[in-house]
């Protein structure tokens, strides 16, 4: 497991970073004094109403909704994103509750083919990438299976603000399972987890830059394919998975599809695009549609 980072000192510099950490640790802090019932949704109705808002996250959704799905009526969208907001929301405060939320989860029986795929992967020591995106709540599906034995592991990309970033990668930890930074610092730990046969999960629904132009949701989007490559480089298994919201806002059907076929790294990858674009448009409030993820510009 990676040890957390360390906050830098204060300075004139990053006193801004310091500032907005410091609002954040006492949401937190307010939020975790609340049972767990009150407490989810609590931050749930602070993102959606002011946090939210007041970054430009609001306005941002609805951009991306308005490009992708104008099918829908400007009510329908501006719906939709207040519930994204709220999403975030939920999903930051539970992965913040480092006890209660794996002791839910730990109840929750994962479903559909993808597990027994995982479990016979496990049984013979296969390697297993698991991946999602900013859907649901990823982190309920990890904790799902770290209770039943699997040794999952995670990937994180540090934050921009240094202060928040020590505290949010020790929340990924206790989440149990060893986690490892993107970059070089974390490739040779995950490199050597998958070799030995343990599970990695990986987010891949962001833009980035140089990764090739694939379809989403109908519009070209960049996309990364190093989670296919790295199934075919070590013959593991490719399973989509999903952690949807309930309609209590507080529980969750935890999915595991079907391995994705190996054959090469960009028709593996558009698969995943088109397998979570299905569930973007089942449970389209459960999507972080804050991302700028449609800027495929031409190269």
């Amino acid at each position: 497991m990676s040890d957390a980072p360390s906050p830098p000192s204060l300075s004139p510099r990053n006193i801004g970073h310091y500032l907005s950490n410091a609002v954040i640790v006492g949401i937190i802090r307010l939020a975790l004094a609340l049972p767990y019932r009150r407490r989810v949704p609590f931050v749930g109705w602070v993102m959606q109403h002011l946090l939210g808002p007041l970054a430009g996250y609001r306005r941002r959704a609805r951009v991306n909704l308005s490009t992708i799905r104008p099918d829908l009526s400007a009510p329908e969208r501006h719906a939709i994103a207040d519930h994204c907001l709220n999403n975030a929301g939920r999903t930051f405060i539970e992965n913040y509750s480092s006890k209660d939320f794996p002791a839910r989860m730990a109840g929750n029986t994962p479903q559909g083919p993808g597990f027994a795929a995982l479990q016979e992967a496990a049984a013979s020591g296969k390697p297993v990438i698991l991946v999602t995106g900013h859907f649901g709540n990823y982190e309920a599906t990890r904790a799902a299976l770290v209770a039943r034995g699997f040794n999952i592991g995670g990937l994180y990309r540090d934050m921009k603000n240094p202060y928040f970033n020590a505290h949010y990668v020790k929340t990924m930890q206790a989440f149990g399972g060893p986690v490892f930074p993107q970059g070089r610092r974390g490739t040779a730990g995950f490199v050597r987890h998958l070799k030995e046969g343990g599970q990695l999960v990986l987010l891949f629904d962001q833009h980035v830059i140089g990764a090739p132009i694939l379809d989403f949701m109908g519009t070209p989007a960049r996309t990364a394919v190093s989670a296919a490559e790295l199934a075919l480089r070590y013959d593991g298994l490719l399973i989509p998975f999903y952690s949807i919201r309930q309609p209590d806002g507080l529980s969750f059907e935890c999915v595991l599809e079907a391995p994705v076929p190996h054959s090469d790294p960009e028709t593996m990858t558009q698969a995943l695009n088109d397998s979570l674009a299905a569930q973007v448009r089942a449970h389209p409030g459960q999507w972080f549609w804050v991302h700028r993820r449609w800027r495929a510009e031409q190269p």
